[in-house]
C-alpha cells in the first residue's frame, strides 16, 4: 500500500490488520452487531480497517464524510454501528450531535491514545480473532465464512433516502476475482483508489480485484484532477476506477505535452459516455473500460472483445437479463440502430434492466420494504415477481448486446413519447462549448413532462442561442422531442460525494434556479426551437399555468 510517503507491504498490512482485528473483538460489546463505522477519507487506515473487519468476520459500514447533521447520524445508527472510527478532520461533523456510539468506542487513528490501544495487539497475527487466542481472556470471533457480512455500503442517495446494500466476504471475493480475472491483474500492477473508498466502486472495483490479483494499491485521501497525472507517475498506477463526472474533471484540465507520459494501462468505472471515453482514449492513450453491476449486485454485465462502441456488454454466466417494460413485465424489441450506431426507436426499445435468472443481490440492511420492491412483481398481474428489478434504463440490439440509457427516475414522457435522459445526454455532450450535461424532466403545465438541459459551460463560454440551435439542427439522431424546453447554463454540474450528478437536486430547482436559464416557448411551434432568456415574468405566467391545471405541486417532487 502506497500513501505519500507511507509504503506497506503485504506482510505489514496483514499484521496491521490483524492487531485492528484483535482490538475490534475487545471493543464490540456481547451480544452487539458486529459492524463498524469508517468514517475516513481515503487514508491507509481505511483499507486496514476492512481488513481487520474481513478478519474478524465483522462488517464495515462507509460513512460518507459530505452527510450532516441527523443524517450523518442515521446513517450511522441505521447500521447499528459498535464502533466508530474516524479522523481529527471528521471530529466537527460529529460536535453537539448524539451519537449512537458513546465516546469510548469512538476511535480517532491519529490521535496518540489511538496508538496507545494498538500497542497491546501488536504481535496478533490473522487467525487469532476466531482461534481463540484473543488477548485478556475475550471469546474468540465466530470463524468468517463466504456467507458473513463484509460491507454496508450506501447507495450514493442522489435520489432519496440512502440504502445500505449487503455484501458478503463470498460475493467480495468473487467480484475482486472476476475483475482480477478480465484485466488480468499481476503482482506488479498498481491500483490507484482516488474514488472515496466509503462507496462500492472504490473498493469492489479497485481494492478487491488489487486483493485478488495479488497487486499494490496507492491511496489519495480525495479525488483531485490536477493531483491525477502525478500521482499515477509517483506510484507507477496502471489502473483506476472512476465515475463520469470524475472524467469529465481529467479532460477539463490544460491539456499537456506529456499527457501520455504515465504507466496506465486501464480504466474501469461507469457513466463516462461515449463521448468521454473517446476523448479520454485521445488525450491519455487509455481505453475506459465501461462497466455495469451495482453495490446490491442485482445484475452484472461483462464486455467481451467484439462489444461495440457505445455498449456495455452482455449478461455475466448464470445471469438471466431482459429489458422490459415497467409497467407490465413484456419484454421489449429490440433497437435498431443506425450505422452510426444511433439509436432509431427509443420509445419502444428502451425499458427497465431485470435480471430473470439466479441474482446475488442479498438484500438491504434493516430495510425489508426496499429489498421487496427491488424482486417483488411491480405490475397489476405482478408480472415479474422472484426478478431483481435494477431500477436503471436500457434497450438491447440485435445482436445481444445492452446500452445504458439512464435511471427509471431519469425517465421522461414528452407528448406520450417516452425518452431517457441519458441518451438526451449523449447527444448535447457533442455541444463543443460544454463540459458536462444533465438532463431531467420538468413536469409540463398541462400533461407529461418537457426536457431541460442543465451544461456547464467551459471557462469563458457564454451560451449563444442562436449557435445552440444550430447544433441541435445539425444532429441527425436528435429525435423531434428530445430538444430540451430549457436551458441552464451554470460553471460547473453539482455532484454527490462519489462525484456523480446529483440530478435530484437539479430536478427539485428546476427552472426555479438562481443561474441563467434559456427557454423555447410553448409557442415555437414544430419547425424548430428560438431560445430566449427566461425572466421574472416568464416564470410568473408560467407558474399560473401550472396552478391553473393544478399541477404545481409536481413541481416539488
Amino acid at each position: 500500500m502506497k500513501y505519500g510517503e507511507l509504503s506497506l507491504t503485504h506482510h505489514e498490512l496483514a499484521a496491521g490488520a490483524a492487531a485492528r482485528a484483535a482490538l475490534l473483538v475487545e471493543l464490540l460489546p456481547r451480544g452487539a452487531e458486529p459492524h463498524i463505522g469508517v468514517l475516513l477519507d481515503n487514508v491507509p487506515e481505511y483499507p486496514l480497517w476492512l481488513s481487520a473487519a474481513a478478519l474478524a468476520g465483522a462488517a464495515v459500514a462507509g460513512i460518507n464524510p459530505t452527510r450532516r447533521g441527523p443524517e450523518l447520524v442515521r446513517d450511522i445508527a441505521h447500521t447499528d454501528c459498535a464502533l466508530l472510527i474516524t479522523e481529527r478532520a471528521h471530529l466537527p461533523l460529529l460536535a453537539g450531535q448524539t451519537l449512537p456510539v458513546p465516546p469510548d468506542r469512538i476511535l480517532v487513528v491519529d490521535d496518540p491514545a489511538y496508538r496507545a490501544l494498538l500497542t497491546p495487539y501488536e504481535d496478533a497475527r490473522p487467525g487469532d480473532t476466531h482461534l481463540g487466542r484473543t488477548p485478556r481472556g475475550r471469546a474468540p470471533a465466530a470463524a468468517p465464512t463466504p456467507a458473513s457480512r463484509m460491507l454496508l455500503y450506501f447507495t450514493s442517495g442522489s435520489t432519496g433516502t440512502p440504502k445500505a446494500a449487503i455484501c458478503t466476504q463470498g460475493r467480495l471475493a468473487a467480484a475482486g476475482h472476476a475483475l482480477a480475472g478480465y484485466f488480468g491483474v499481476r503482482r506488479d500492477d498498481v491500483h490507484y483508489l482516488c474514488m472515496p473508498m466509503f462507496h462500492g466502486n472504490a473498493v469492489l472495483a479497485g481494492w478487491a480485484p488489487a486483493l485478488a490479483g495479488g497487486a499494490a494499491v496507492a491511496l489519495r485521501r480525495r479525488f483531485s484532477a490536477s493531483a491525477f497525472l502525478p500521482d499515477v507517475r509517483r506510484y507507477g498506477a496502471t489502473y483506476f476506477t472512476y465515475v463520469g463526472r470524475a472524467v469529465q474533471y481529467l479532460l477539463a484540465t490544460p491539456p499537456g505535452p506529456d499527457d501520455r507520459d504515465h504507466p496506465l494501462r486501464a480504466g474501469f468505472g461507469t457513466e463516462a459516455g461515449t463521448v468521454d471515453a473517446a476523448r479520454f482514449a485521445d488525450r491519455f492513450g487509455v481505453r475506459l473500460t465501461e462497466g455495469y453491476g451495482s453495490s446490491e449486485g442485482g445484475a452484472a454485465l461483462r464486455r467481451s472483445p467484439d462489444t461495440p462502441l457505445g455498449a456495455i456488454g452482455t449478461a455475466a454466466p448464470g445471469e438471466d437479463l431482459a429489458v422490459v417494460d415497467p409497467e407490465t413485465g413484456a419484454e421489449l424489441p429490440r433497437a435498431r440502430l443506425d450505422t452510426a450506431g444511433r439509436l432509431l426507436n427509443g420509445a419502444e426499445a428502451i425499458g427497465e434492466l431485470v435480471n430473470r435468472g439466479r441474482s446475488s443481490f442479498e438484500g438491504y440492511w434493516r430495510n425489508p420494504e426496499a429489498t421487496a420492491d427491488r424482486t417483488r412483481g411491480r405490475t397489476s398481474a405482478q408480472a415479474g415477481a422472484g426478478w431483481y428489478w435494477t431500477g436503471d434504463l436500457f434497450f438491447r440490439d440485435a445482436d445481444g448486446f445492452f446500452h445504458f440509457a439512464g435511471r427509471t427516475d431519469d425517465r421522461l414522457r414528452v407528448d406520450s413519447e417516452n425518452l431517457a435522459a441519458t441518451m438526451i445526454e449523449n447527444i448535447l455532450a457533442r455541444y463543443a462549448p460544454a463540459t458536462g450535461v444533465a438532463v431531467h424532466a420538468v413536469p409540463d403545465p398541462v400533461a407529461g413532462d418537457q426536457v431541460m438541459a442543465t451544461l456547464a459551460l467551459r471557462d469563458g463560454a457564454v451560451f449563444d442561442p442562436d449557435d445552440f440551435v444550430a447544433f441541435l439542427a445539425a444532429q441527425p439522431d436528435l429525435g423531434t422531442k428530445m430538444a430540451p424546453r430549457f436551458v441552464r447554463t451554470v460553471a460547473a454540474l453539482p455532484v454527490t460525494a462519489t462525484h456523480k450528478v446529483h440530478r435530484a437536486a437539479l430536478r427539485r430547482t428546476g427552472f426555479r434556479c438562481p443561474e441563467p436559464v434559456w427557454w423555447s416557448p410553448l409557442d415555437a411551434g414544430p419547425a424548430g426551437r428560438a431560445y430566449r432568456p427566461f425572466g421574472e415574468a416568464d416564470r410568473a405566467a408560467l407558474l399560473a399555468h401550472y396552478a391553473d391545471h393544478d399541477r404545481a405541486h409536481l413541481l416539488e417532487r
